[in-house]
């Protein structure tokens, strides 16, 4: 029962969270940016004042979709974010270009990540009906439920070690847009607000997988 309480409960909070992270985007969407560099702009000149000419500035469909791709080398903007000259924008442009900036100066975090992304897509494929076997044969077959157990932990592994990735890219942003003047002391203030609380899902995430491994390890644990 314990378990249980414990996944709703960091459910919730990741709901409240994400709720606040809407909220926070929409309200600095709203306001403008004094020099009026729009997120493309902004990436842009991230990009180059770090001597990196190998990325590109894309736009990619939806709403809080951006991205940085290792692999093809581009920093996919949403469109309210690429074309948007808010401190919303500016704030995510530059927390995307932080990763690309990671990427070239090899952040160990990042390249663990990296690493472990083709065992968390292998696992991901199949841990879920592995898990519920498992559970439905517990007692006579509890080593099918170790197995999607081990799996699930390579999730959660992959969720925690996000986490420095996440929040040093937003250091980076940050130190630079204030660094190079984008930003004067009040916008300063709301990018370190929008990126605070887009930081904090991460952190949500990590807890919520982590809550489920114990609640996986309970059942295993009692099989007997």
């Amino acid at each position: 029962m314990g378990s249980y309480i414990l996944i709703g409960l960091i459910a919730l909070i990741g709901m409240l969270v994400q709720s606040k992270l809407k909220s926070k985007f929409n309200h600095y969407s709203k306001i403008r940016l004094k020099k009026g560099y729009t997120g493309a702009e902004v990436a842009q000149m991230m990009l180059e004042d770090n001597g990196i000419t190998d990325v590109k500035v894309v736009s990619t469909p939806g709403y809080l979709t951006d991205h940085y791709h290792p692999v093809k080398k581009t920093v996919n903007l949403s469109e309210p974010v690429y074309s948007s000259n808010s401190v919303a924008a500016v704030a995510v442009a530059a927390h995307e270009c932080g990763h690309a900036l990671q990427h070239a100066q090899g952040y160990k975090w990042l390249k663990l990540r990296s690493a472990l992304v083709p065992v968390v897509q292998f696992s991901s494929s199949m841990v879920q009906w592995i898990l519920i076997a498992g559970i439905l044969l517990v007692k006579t077959f509890p080593q099918l439920l170790l197995i999607g157990i081990i799996l699930f932990a390579a999730t959660v592994l992959f969720s925690f070690i996000t986490l420095p990735v996440e929040y040093d890219a937003s250091a980076r942003a940050k130190r630079w847009l204030t660094d190079k003047g984008v930003v004067d002391q009040e916008e300063s203030k709301g990018v370190a607000d929008a990126l605070k609380w887009a930081a904090r899902t991460y952190v949500v995430a990590a807890l919520s997988s982590l809550a489920t491994l114990l609640y996986y390890l309970q059942i295993y644990n009692r099989r007997n």
